[in-house]
Protein backbone atom coordinates (compact mmCIF):
# COMPACT_ATOMS: atom_id res chain seq x y z
CA UNK A 1 0.00 0.00 0.00
CA UNK A 2 1.35 3.03 -0.99
CA UNK A 3 0.25 6.17 0.84
CA UNK A 4 1.35 9.40 1.01
CA UNK A 5 1.60 11.05 4.20
CA UNK A 6 0.92 14.69 4.69
CA UNK A 7 4.25 15.86 6.23
CA UNK A 8 2.63 20.03 6.01
CA UNK A 9 2.28 21.46 9.70
CA UNK A 10 -1.64 22.33 10.16
CA UNK A 11 -1.97 25.80 10.25
CA UNK A 12 -3.10 26.82 13.78
CA UNK A 13 -6.94 28.13 13.71
CA UNK A 14 -7.76 31.50 13.24
CA UNK A 15 -8.58 32.25 16.96
CA UNK A 16 -5.52 31.04 17.80
CA UNK A 17 -3.62 32.42 15.34
CA UNK A 18 -5.16 36.43 16.21
CA UNK A 19 -4.40 35.43 20.06
CA UNK A 20 -1.13 34.57 19.19
CA UNK A 21 -0.72 38.22 17.38
CA UNK A 22 -2.36 40.04 20.35
CA UNK A 23 -0.16 38.67 22.88
CA UNK A 24 3.44 38.56 21.01
CA UNK A 25 2.65 40.87 17.61
CA UNK A 26 3.73 43.92 19.33
CA UNK A 27 7.20 42.59 20.87
CA UNK A 28 8.05 41.30 17.24
CA UNK A 29 7.40 44.41 15.70
CA UNK A 30 9.24 45.88 18.48
CA UNK A 31 12.03 43.18 17.53
CA UNK A 32 11.64 44.38 14.06
CA UNK A 33 12.19 48.03 14.50
CA UNK A 34 14.90 47.33 16.94
CA UNK A 35 16.78 45.15 14.38
CA UNK A 36 16.33 47.92 11.22
CA UNK A 37 17.00 51.22 13.22
CA UNK A 38 20.93 51.34 12.58
CA UNK A 39 20.12 50.71 8.88
CA UNK A 40 18.02 54.04 9.02
CA UNK A 41 20.51 56.15 11.06
CA UNK A 42 23.78 54.66 10.93
CA UNK A 43 26.04 58.10 11.73
CA UNK A 44 28.36 57.42 15.11
CA UNK A 45 26.42 60.19 16.64
CA UNK A 46 23.18 58.26 16.11
CA UNK A 47 24.23 54.84 17.17
CA UNK A 48 25.85 56.19 20.16
CA UNK A 49 22.67 58.41 20.67
CA UNK A 50 20.38 55.15 20.33
CA UNK A 51 23.16 53.10 23.01
CA UNK A 52 22.12 55.30 25.40
CA UNK A 53 18.31 55.44 25.05
CA UNK A 54 18.69 51.57 25.40
CA UNK A 55 20.23 51.94 28.63
CA UNK A 56 18.02 54.54 29.92
CA UNK A 57 14.66 52.53 28.59
CA UNK A 58 15.81 50.09 30.85
CA UNK A 59 16.69 52.03 34.12
CA UNK A 60 13.00 54.26 33.73
CA UNK A 61 11.02 50.99 33.17
CA UNK A 62 12.71 49.74 36.35
CA UNK A 63 12.25 53.25 38.07
CA UNK A 64 8.28 53.22 37.05
CA UNK A 65 8.15 49.68 38.48
CA UNK A 66 8.29 51.55 41.93
CA UNK A 67 6.43 54.87 41.30
CA UNK A 68 4.08 53.13 38.72
CA UNK A 69 3.06 50.24 39.44
CA UNK A 70 3.53 50.45 43.65
CA UNK A 71 3.53 54.15 44.10
CA UNK A 72 6.24 54.21 45.43
CA UNK A 73 8.51 57.76 45.21
CA UNK A 74 12.19 56.74 45.47
CA UNK A 75 15.00 59.43 45.17
CA UNK A 76 17.87 57.08 45.10
CA UNK A 77 17.17 54.81 42.26
CA UNK A 78 20.76 55.66 40.36
CA UNK A 79 21.73 53.94 43.40
CA UNK A 80 21.28 50.64 41.87
CA UNK A 81 22.12 51.61 38.16
CA UNK A 82 25.46 53.23 39.63
CA UNK A 83 26.64 50.38 41.76
CA UNK A 84 25.24 48.01 38.85
CA UNK A 85 27.68 49.66 36.31
CA UNK A 86 30.62 49.95 39.01
CA UNK A 87 30.55 46.08 39.88
CA UNK A 88 30.41 44.93 35.92
CA UNK A 89 33.32 47.42 35.26
CA UNK A 90 35.57 45.77 38.26
CA UNK A 91 34.18 42.06 36.73
CA UNK A 92 35.54 43.35 33.22
CA UNK A 93 38.95 44.24 34.80
CA UNK A 94 39.05 40.70 36.99
CA UNK A 95 38.46 38.74 33.68
CA UNK A 96 40.46 40.49 31.43
CA UNK A 97 43.76 39.83 34.05
CA UNK A 98 42.94 36.41 34.37
CA UNK A 99 41.88 35.71 30.37
CA UNK A 100 38.89 34.22 31.67
CA UNK A 101 36.32 33.14 28.42
CA UNK A 102 33.26 34.73 29.72
CA UNK A 103 31.30 36.81 27.01
CA UNK A 104 30.76 40.69 27.24
CA UNK A 105 26.93 40.04 26.49
CA UNK A 106 26.68 38.01 29.87
CA UNK A 107 28.29 40.79 31.61
CA UNK A 108 24.65 42.89 31.99
CA UNK A 109 23.82 39.74 34.46
CA UNK A 110 26.48 40.62 37.11
CA UNK A 111 24.88 44.41 37.07
CA UNK A 112 21.69 42.94 37.32
CA UNK A 113 22.24 40.31 40.29
CA UNK A 114 24.55 43.40 42.11
CA UNK A 115 21.12 45.94 42.14
CA UNK A 116 19.20 42.71 43.56
CA UNK A 117 21.19 42.23 46.05
CA UNK A 118 21.50 46.09 47.09
CA UNK A 119 17.76 46.36 46.03
CA UNK A 120 17.17 43.45 49.37
CA UNK A 121 19.69 45.11 51.71
CA UNK A 122 18.45 48.82 51.16
CA UNK A 123 14.87 47.79 50.71
CA UNK A 124 14.82 45.50 53.41
CA UNK A 125 15.02 48.86 55.48
CA UNK A 126 13.16 51.46 53.28
CA UNK A 127 10.33 50.01 52.51
CA UNK A 128 8.99 49.59 56.34
CA UNK A 129 7.73 52.72 55.30
CA UNK A 130 5.70 54.55 52.80
CA UNK A 131 5.01 57.81 51.23
CA UNK A 132 7.07 60.66 51.93
CA UNK A 133 9.21 58.57 54.67
CA UNK A 134 10.24 55.65 52.09
CA UNK A 135 11.31 58.84 49.71
CA UNK A 136 13.20 60.08 52.20
CA UNK A 137 14.50 57.05 53.44
CA UNK A 138 15.61 56.74 49.75
CA UNK A 139 17.09 60.05 49.45
CA UNK A 140 19.48 59.47 52.78
CA UNK A 141 20.27 56.54 51.11
CA UNK A 142 21.63 57.95 47.81
CA UNK A 143 23.66 60.14 49.65
CA UNK A 144 25.09 57.94 51.80
CA UNK A 145 26.13 55.87 48.64
CA UNK A 146 27.35 58.51 46.68
CA UNK A 147 28.72 59.67 49.36
CA UNK A 148 30.42 56.64 49.96
CA UNK A 149 32.00 56.64 46.83
CA UNK A 150 34.18 59.54 47.46
CA UNK A 151 35.89 57.85 50.33
CA UNK A 152 36.32 54.77 49.28
CA UNK A 153 38.02 55.46 46.25
CA UNK A 154 40.08 52.42 45.32
CA UNK A 155 36.91 50.96 44.84
CA UNK A 156 34.88 53.61 43.61
CA UNK A 157 38.12 55.20 41.90
CA UNK A 158 37.16 58.95 43.21
CA UNK A 159 36.34 61.57 40.86
CA UNK A 160 37.51 60.04 38.03
CA UNK A 161 35.66 56.41 38.46
CA UNK A 162 37.48 53.58 37.19
CA UNK A 163 37.83 52.19 33.43
CA UNK A 164 37.09 49.19 31.16
CA UNK A 165 38.30 48.32 27.37
CA UNK A 166 35.49 46.27 26.05
CA UNK A 167 37.71 45.06 23.64
CA UNK A 168 39.52 43.12 25.42
CA UNK A 169 37.37 40.71 26.40
CA UNK A 170 37.31 37.03 24.47
CA UNK A 171 35.96 37.65 20.55
CA UNK A 172 33.10 35.06 20.39
CA UNK A 173 31.31 34.96 17.31
CA UNK A 174 34.01 37.31 16.06
CA UNK A 175 32.57 40.41 17.89
CA UNK A 176 34.79 42.72 19.17
CA UNK A 177 32.52 45.21 20.48
CA UNK A 178 34.76 47.92 18.93
CA UNK A 179 32.59 49.25 16.69
CA UNK A 180 29.66 51.13 17.94
CA UNK A 181 27.04 48.85 16.01
CA UNK A 182 28.03 45.84 17.94
CA UNK A 183 27.37 47.44 21.32
CA UNK A 184 24.05 48.91 19.80
CA UNK A 185 22.86 45.35 19.29
CA UNK A 186 24.10 44.09 22.42
CA UNK A 187 22.53 46.77 24.21
CA UNK A 188 19.25 46.48 22.13
CA UNK A 189 19.04 42.61 22.84
CA UNK A 190 18.96 43.43 26.68
CA UNK A 191 16.80 46.29 26.30
CA UNK A 192 14.03 43.79 24.46
CA UNK A 193 14.52 41.13 27.12
CA UNK A 194 14.31 43.11 30.05
CA UNK A 195 11.07 45.48 28.90
CA UNK A 196 9.68 41.60 27.78
CA UNK A 197 10.66 40.80 31.57
CA UNK A 198 8.97 43.62 33.26
CA UNK A 199 5.89 43.95 31.29
CA UNK A 200 5.52 40.45 32.07
CA UNK A 201 5.52 40.85 35.52
CA UNK A 202 3.10 43.81 35.41
CA UNK A 203 0.61 41.00 34.01
CA UNK A 204 1.34 38.61 37.05
CA UNK A 205 -0.94 38.48 40.22
CA UNK A 206 2.00 40.24 41.91
CA UNK A 207 2.05 42.78 39.38
CA UNK A 208 -2.13 43.50 39.63
CA UNK A 209 -1.05 43.35 43.60
CA UNK A 210 1.55 45.69 43.21
CA UNK A 211 -0.79 48.00 41.65
CA UNK A 212 -3.59 47.40 44.54
CA UNK A 213 -0.85 48.38 46.95
CA UNK A 214 -0.44 51.78 45.30
CA UNK A 215 -4.23 52.09 44.76
CA UNK A 216 -5.16 51.59 48.02
CA UNK A 217 -2.79 50.09 50.93
CA UNK A 218 -5.38 49.38 53.69
CA UNK A 219 -7.61 47.47 51.91
CA UNK A 220 -4.84 45.16 50.66
CA UNK A 221 -3.93 44.67 53.99
CA UNK A 222 -7.90 44.21 55.03
CA UNK A 223 -7.68 40.92 52.65
CA UNK A 224 -4.58 39.30 53.59
CA UNK A 225 -1.63 40.74 52.23
CA UNK A 226 1.66 42.15 53.98
CA UNK A 227 2.04 45.20 51.84
CA UNK A 228 5.42 45.84 53.48
CA UNK A 229 6.39 42.60 51.51
CA UNK A 230 4.26 43.28 48.52
CA UNK A 231 6.99 46.73 48.12
CA UNK A 232 9.99 45.03 49.61
CA UNK A 233 10.13 42.35 46.46
CA UNK A 234 8.50 45.00 43.83
CA UNK A 235 11.65 47.41 44.87
CA UNK A 236 14.43 44.35 44.86
CA UNK A 237 12.75 43.37 41.86
CA UNK A 238 13.47 47.45 40.24
CA UNK A 239 17.29 47.02 41.45
CA UNK A 240 17.77 44.18 39.68
CA UNK A 241 16.49 46.07 36.41
CA UNK A 242 18.69 49.14 37.41
CA UNK A 243 21.86 46.70 37.77
CA UNK A 244 21.25 46.22 34.39
CA UNK A 245 20.85 49.34 33.19
CA UNK A 246 23.91 50.41 34.63
CA UNK A 247 26.07 47.25 33.42
CA UNK A 248 25.40 48.11 29.73
CA UNK A 249 26.30 51.69 30.70
CA UNK A 250 29.43 50.61 31.90
CA UNK A 251 29.96 48.35 28.73
CA UNK A 252 29.29 51.08 26.54
CA UNK A 253 30.61 54.07 28.22
CA UNK A 254 33.39 52.21 29.52
CA UNK A 255 33.61 54.26 32.34
CA UNK A 256 32.23 54.69 35.59
CA UNK A 257 32.11 57.52 38.34
CA UNK A 258 30.37 58.21 41.40
CA UNK A 259 27.55 61.00 39.41
CA UNK A 260 26.31 57.87 37.86
CA UNK A 261 24.87 56.80 41.08
CA UNK A 262 23.89 60.69 42.84
CA UNK A 263 20.97 62.49 43.25
CA UNK A 264 21.36 63.86 39.62
CA UNK A 265 20.98 60.54 38.17
CA UNK A 266 17.99 59.78 40.16
CA UNK A 267 16.27 62.74 39.41
CA UNK A 268 16.93 62.18 36.01
CA UNK A 269 15.05 59.25 36.10
CA UNK A 270 12.41 60.98 37.84
CA UNK A 271 12.20 63.40 34.98
CA UNK A 272 12.15 60.75 32.53
CA UNK A 273 9.35 58.63 33.75
CA UNK A 274 6.84 61.50 34.48
CA UNK A 275 7.44 63.04 31.22
CA UNK A 276 6.90 59.71 29.77
CA UNK A 277 3.79 59.01 31.81
CA UNK A 278 3.92 56.91 34.88
CA UNK A 279 0.46 55.37 34.28
CA UNK A 280 0.97 53.86 31.15
CA UNK A 281 3.55 50.83 30.44
CA UNK A 282 5.23 52.81 27.45
CA UNK A 283 5.33 56.00 28.78
CA UNK A 284 9.05 55.38 30.30
CA UNK A 285 10.17 54.16 27.22
CA UNK A 286 8.78 57.32 25.50
CA UNK A 287 10.22 59.68 28.48
CA UNK A 288 13.43 58.04 28.23
CA UNK A 289 14.06 59.11 24.14
CA UNK A 290 12.90 62.31 24.23
CA UNK A 291 14.59 63.42 27.92
CA UNK A 292 17.87 61.62 26.22
CA UNK A 293 17.90 63.29 22.81
CA UNK A 294 16.61 66.64 24.69
CA UNK A 295 19.73 65.93 26.79
CA UNK A 296 22.33 65.61 24.15
CA UNK A 297 20.70 68.24 22.12
CA UNK A 298 19.78 70.98 24.25
CA UNK A 299 23.31 70.91 26.08
CA UNK A 300 25.03 71.81 22.69
CA UNK A 301 23.07 74.89 22.74
CA UNK A 302 22.77 76.44 25.72
CA UNK A 303 24.44 76.19 29.01
CA UNK A 304 21.36 76.12 31.03
CA UNK A 305 19.68 73.24 29.72
CA UNK A 306 18.55 72.00 33.10
CA UNK A 307 16.57 74.89 33.22
CA UNK A 308 14.22 74.24 30.41
CA UNK A 309 14.11 70.60 31.69
CA UNK A 310 12.88 71.44 34.76
CA UNK A 311 10.03 74.15 33.16
CA UNK A 312 9.02 71.72 30.89
CA UNK A 313 9.09 69.01 34.00
CA UNK A 314 6.59 71.65 35.80
CA UNK A 315 4.74 71.89 32.74
CA UNK A 316 3.89 68.45 32.18
CA UNK A 317 3.02 68.00 35.52
CA UNK A 318 0.53 71.06 36.30
CA UNK A 319 -1.41 70.88 32.78
CA UNK A 320 -0.37 66.53 31.51
CA UNK A 321 -0.17 64.60 34.57
CA UNK A 322 -0.34 61.58 32.79
CA UNK A 323 2.65 62.23 30.85
CA UNK A 324 3.28 62.31 26.38
CA UNK A 325 2.06 58.68 26.26
CA UNK A 326 -1.37 59.66 28.12
CA UNK A 327 -1.85 62.59 25.73
CA UNK A 328 -1.04 59.92 22.90
CA UNK A 329 -4.00 57.60 24.50
CA UNK A 330 -6.30 60.07 24.43
CA UNK A 331 -6.38 59.91 20.57
CA UNK A 332 -7.36 56.49 20.17
CA UNK A 333 -11.28 57.14 20.48
CA UNK A 334 -10.73 59.73 17.82
CA UNK A 335 -8.74 56.45 15.75
CA UNK A 336 -12.04 54.66 16.67
CA UNK A 337 -14.25 56.82 16.01
CA UNK A 338 -11.66 57.71 12.63
CA UNK A 339 -12.17 61.79 13.27
CA UNK A 340 -8.60 62.54 13.81
CA UNK A 341 -8.09 64.12 10.93
CA UNK A 342 -10.68 66.31 11.96
CA UNK A 343 -8.89 67.07 14.77
CA UNK A 344 -5.51 68.18 13.74
CA UNK A 345 -5.93 71.10 12.00
CA UNK A 346 -6.74 72.41 15.27
CA UNK A 347 -3.88 70.66 17.17
CA UNK A 348 -1.45 72.38 15.00
CA UNK A 349 -3.49 75.76 15.23
CA UNK A 350 -2.28 75.19 18.84
CA UNK A 351 1.24 74.63 18.11
CA UNK A 352 2.01 77.58 16.18
CA UNK A 353 1.29 79.93 19.26
CA UNK A 354 2.96 78.04 21.68
CA UNK A 355 6.52 77.30 19.66
CA UNK A 356 6.15 81.54 19.75
CA UNK A 357 5.71 81.22 23.42
CA UNK A 358 8.67 79.43 23.89
CA UNK A 359 10.53 81.54 22.06
CA UNK A 360 9.78 84.19 23.54
CA UNK A 361 10.63 82.44 26.89
CA UNK A 362 13.85 80.81 25.89
CA UNK A 363 14.86 85.19 24.54
CA UNK A 364 14.42 85.71 27.95
CA UNK A 365 15.80 83.19 29.30
CA UNK A 366 18.94 83.54 27.39
CA UNK A 367 19.34 86.97 27.49
CA UNK A 368 19.34 86.97 32.03
CA UNK A 369 21.81 84.31 31.54
CA UNK A 370 24.22 86.45 29.32
CA UNK A 371 23.67 89.59 31.27
CA UNK A 372 24.12 87.75 35.05
CA UNK A 373 26.35 84.59 34.54
CA UNK A 374 28.24 85.55 31.52
CA UNK A 375 29.12 89.07 32.07
CA UNK A 376 32.84 88.77 30.79
CA UNK A 377 31.78 87.94 27.43
CA UNK A 378 29.87 91.51 26.76
CA UNK A 379 26.02 92.07 26.22
CA UNK A 380 26.48 91.41 22.99
CA UNK A 381 25.01 87.74 22.06
CA UNK A 382 23.44 85.37 19.53
CA UNK A 383 19.85 83.81 19.65
CA UNK A 384 18.83 81.52 16.40
CA UNK A 385 21.90 82.88 14.37
CA UNK A 386 20.87 86.58 15.25
CA UNK A 387 22.97 88.51 16.60
CA UNK A 388 21.82 91.35 19.06
CA UNK A 389 22.69 93.57 22.31
CA UNK A 390 21.25 92.36 25.34
CA UNK A 391 21.25 94.63 27.08
CA UNK A 392 19.30 97.41 24.71
CA UNK A 393 15.43 97.37 25.39
CA UNK A 394 13.88 96.41 22.39
CA UNK A 395 15.26 92.70 22.54
CA UNK A 396 13.49 92.50 25.95
CA UNK A 397 10.09 94.10 24.17
CA UNK A 398 10.18 91.64 21.39
CA UNK A 399 10.73 88.45 24.03
CA UNK A 400 7.64 89.27 25.88
CA UNK A 401 5.56 90.47 23.32
CA UNK A 402 6.26 87.31 21.64
CA UNK A 403 5.81 85.15 24.64
CA UNK A 404 2.43 86.95 26.05
CA UNK A 405 0.82 86.90 22.89
CA UNK A 406 2.09 82.92 21.98
CA UNK A 407 0.90 82.07 25.46
CA UNK A 408 -2.58 84.46 24.60
CA UNK A 409 -3.38 82.38 21.45
CA UNK A 410 -2.19 79.17 22.60
CA UNK A 411 -4.60 79.19 25.20
CA UNK A 412 -7.34 80.23 22.75
CA UNK A 413 -6.39 77.90 20.04
CA UNK A 414 -6.62 74.86 22.94
CA UNK A 415 -10.07 75.80 23.90
CA UNK A 416 -11.07 75.55 20.65
CA UNK A 417 -9.28 72.39 20.18
CA UNK A 418 -10.80 70.68 23.34
CA UNK A 419 -14.28 71.55 22.31
CA UNK A 420 -13.19 70.48 18.48
CA UNK A 421 -11.82 66.88 20.53
CA UNK A 422 -14.94 66.50 22.63
CA UNK A 423 -17.38 66.57 19.61
CA UNK A 424 -14.98 64.31 17.59
CA UNK A 425 -15.21 61.22 20.76
CA UNK A 426 -18.86 61.60 21.20
CA UNK A 427 -19.63 61.41 17.29
CA UNK A 428 -20.98 57.87 16.32
CA UNK A 429 -21.19 57.57 12.31
CA UNK A 430 -24.90 56.93 11.89
CA UNK A 431 -26.35 53.34 10.14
Amino acid sequence: MNQKIDTRIPALPSGRRSSFLARYGIWIVVAIVLAGLPYVFSSGLALSTMCMMGTMIIFALSYNMLLGQTGLLSFGHAVFFGLGGFLTAWAMNAVVGTDSPLPLFLFPIIGGFTGLVFGVIFGAVSTRRSGTAFAMITLGIAELVSSSALILRHFFGGEEGITVDRTDMIHLFGLSFGPQIQVYYLIAVWCLISATAMYALTCTPFGRICNAVRDNAERVRFIGYNTQTVRFMAFSLSGLFAGIGGGLAAINFEIMNSAQMGVGESGAVILMTYIGGIGNFAGPIIGAVVVTYLQLMLSDITDVWQLYFGLLFIGMVMYAPNGLAGLLALQQPLLQTRQLHRVAPYYALALAPGLVAITGLSMVIEMTYQLSVKTAAGPAMEFFGVTFNANVPLPWIIAVVLFAAGVWLFLRAARLAGHVYSEAVTWRKMP
